[in-house]
């Protein structure tokens, strides 16, 4: 199935939903590698004929459930944190965001799968980035844009320190991640990142004194 015919299913498929409701349960609790088609069809409630009927690869059901996700947790985001306010209010809690979803079971085995499949299979790649990566940065530039406007932030390259304060929120932990050195962080561990994020930023690009 091309990702053309991936996403027409999307629009008419009458089970599509259920199908990536019970993936997602399941991807959730026993990852990508640990996830069984045959749990993925009892969960969905479901045949396995109906689930390969809109899935025949399971990446491709993976990466459904992984769009799905990000998109939700980017609403929620919306809806927990109110964009009009400051940035030393918005982006701590931008910055523990996301630190909690790429060291969580589900961040982790995605992230996983797709640097291992990226190479044999491009389209997984893309579609990964599209819907973890440039979304987290396009959100992150929108609100900083707001920030620059109201004249809390002084920023020249908006996408530019967009990516800065993603990949400041990363430091030390994602690469541990990545290279399974550790799974599980302590509440000091990722405040610890997440502080040094939002400090390191604001040093550079706020405009309140001190």
């Amino acid at each position: 199935m091309t990702q053309a015919q991936a996403e027409a299913g999307i629009r008419r498929g009458r089970k599509f939903a259920q199908v990536v409701e019970g993936a997602r349960a399941v991807f959730m609790s026993a990852g990508f590698e640990g996830a069984s088609v045959d749990e993925i069809a009892r969960r969905a409630g479901v045949s396995k004929a109906t689930l390969y009927s809109y899935f025949p690869d399971k990446r491709l059901l993976f990466m459904e459930v992984f769009r799905r996700e990000c998109q939700r947790q980017a609403d929620e985001a919306l809806e927990l944190i109110d964009i009009s306010a400051p940035p030393e209010q918005v982006l701590p809690a931008a910055a523990r965001r996301i630190v909690d979803f790429f060291t969580s079971s589900f961040g982790r085995g995605v992230h996983r799968i797709c640097v291992a499949e990226s190479a044999r299979f491009p389209d997984l790649g893309r579609r990964f980035y599209e819907s973890g990566p440039e979304m987290a940065r396009a959100r992150v530039a929108e609100y900083l844009r707001g920030a620059c406007a109201r004249g809390q932030l002084a920023i020249d390259d908006v996408e530019l320190a967009a990516d800065q304060f993603i990949k400041l929120c990363e430091a030390d932990l994602l690469d541990r991640v990545t290279c399974r050195v550790q799974t599980e962080f302590t509440e000091a561990e990722i405040a610890r990142v997440v502080d040094g994020a939002v400090k390191m930023f604001l040093a550079r690009y706020g405009t309140a004194k001190t």
